[in-house]
């Protein structure tokens, strides 16, 4: 292999990306607009839940039942109804997310030291959010229920039973379980995808659109200085957009860094030789700038947002799709990620993934040397 001249192709790429706007726009304005739309649009901290009340009793003791919903950052009163209709009209219409009903007897029942029952309805039709509000405004009645059961046993003079078995929680590497602290993260495994995949499925696209395929195939260059020249490139313009999303996610989004860069930077250099293999297999194969874009697309995006486990936990996927997650890339990547930001993992704890990585690159290259010998044939 001559290094002159996988340095003489490497130079043309440069001077056709410095040309080509588009190619400077998926460099420079995508990872800055995906890592804004989803840091910010992917959230899965469910807080200021409307909610509307009937307090059928409106005595001091009910009142102060609201006010705990009131100072929960979970919960937003909106407004207390007079009526039963008022409320279920409430819910129809979609002004709250959460209706409660205090009972007629609530204060009598509390100073009795008796059990309780306040009425919930709940907007089912987004089932996440039902799930957190009824777990919120459960906590916030047991915080409630606890101050009630203790000013209880004083005005009665009777001992307070403490619990046998008491659980005592600590959060470890998300303390304030902030989902930001691990979407973010995940963003920039599918920012390389989308940007790496885009770039590098118009390299050979582009040399047969315009007709210079014929050029480059009578030079003296061999098919793996070729792939090799088009690509080291677009491994140098990844890299780049990758340092853009870690500082983002540094310094704006604030998540914490507690791994190592040499970790990252190992991790980050073996997905995108993943991705530009892929990448340049797309490119092969189609011959066409606009199909080559639109699979790379595709290809990198859907997958790397659904099977990775970015959005949706794997374990917590469906026993037939779990399989399909092994062949995604992003998933070992993500796994890459989320040690170093947040765990601070280094190589030895996260060498599985890392190995995974290793042989999914060599596979990409290999299979892009082969389909570009196929298409000179």
């Amino acid at each position: 292999m001559n290094f002159r001249r996988m340095l003489a192709v490497s130079r043309k790429e440069v001077l056709q990306v410095v040309r080509d706007r588009r190619s400077l726009l998926i460099v420079l304005v995508m990872p800055l607009m995906l890592m804004t739309l989803l840091g910010y649009g992917v959230n899965l901290d469910t807080k200021h839940i409307r909610v509307y009340a009937f307090d059928r009793e409106g005595s001091p003791a009910s009142q102060d039942l609201l006010k705990h919903f009131q100072a929960s950052e979970y919960f937003k009163l909106v407004e207390t109804e007079t009526g039963y209709p008022a409320l279920i009209a409430a819910l129809d219409d979609g002004r709250c997310q959460l209706a409660i009903v205090v009972p007629h007897d609530f204060s009598a029942r509390i100073h009795d030291g008796r059990q309780v029952k306040v009425q919930a309805l709940v907007d089912g039709s987004d089932a996440n959010t039902a799930q957190l509000a009824i777990g919120y405004a459960q906590g916030v009645l047991a915080g409630y229920g606890a101050t009630v059961q203790a000013a209880y046993f004083r005005r009665s003079h009777a001992r307070e039973i403490n619990p046998a078995i008491s659980l005592e929680t600590r959060t470890w590497f998300n303390e304030d379980l902030e989902s930001k602290n691990f979407i973010v993260p995940g963003v920039a495994a599918i920012v390389m995808a989308v940007v790496g995949t885009l770039l590098t499925s118009l390299t050979i696209a582009r040399e047969w659109e315009r007709g210079t395929m014929e050029q480059l195939i009578s030079t003296p260059v061999s098919a793996l200085e070729l792939i090799l020249g088009k690509l080291i490139p677009y491994f140098a313009l990844g890299m780049f957009d990758t340092a853009i999303c870690v500082s983002i996610a540094v310094w704006w989004f604030e998540v914490p860094f507690r791994g190592s860069v040499i970790t990252l930077a190992v991790g980050s250099g073996l997905f995108m030789t993943v991705i530009l293999g892929l990448g340049f297999w797309i490119s092969v194969f189609t011959r066409d700038q606009l199909a080559a874009s639109q699979i790379g697309l595709v290809a990198a995006f859907l997958p790397s947002m659904l099977l990775s486990g970015f959005t949706f936990p794997i374990d917590q996927m469906a026993v037939g799709i779990r399989p399909i997650t092994f062949i995604v890339a992003a998933r070992y990547y993500i796994i890459i990620l989320k040690g170093v930001f947040l765990r601070g993992n280094g190589l030895r704890i996260l060498a599985v993934p890392a190995l995974a990585l290793s042989i999914y690159s060599v596979i990409m290259v290999m299979l892009a040397k082969r389909s570009f010998h196929k298409a000179l044939d």
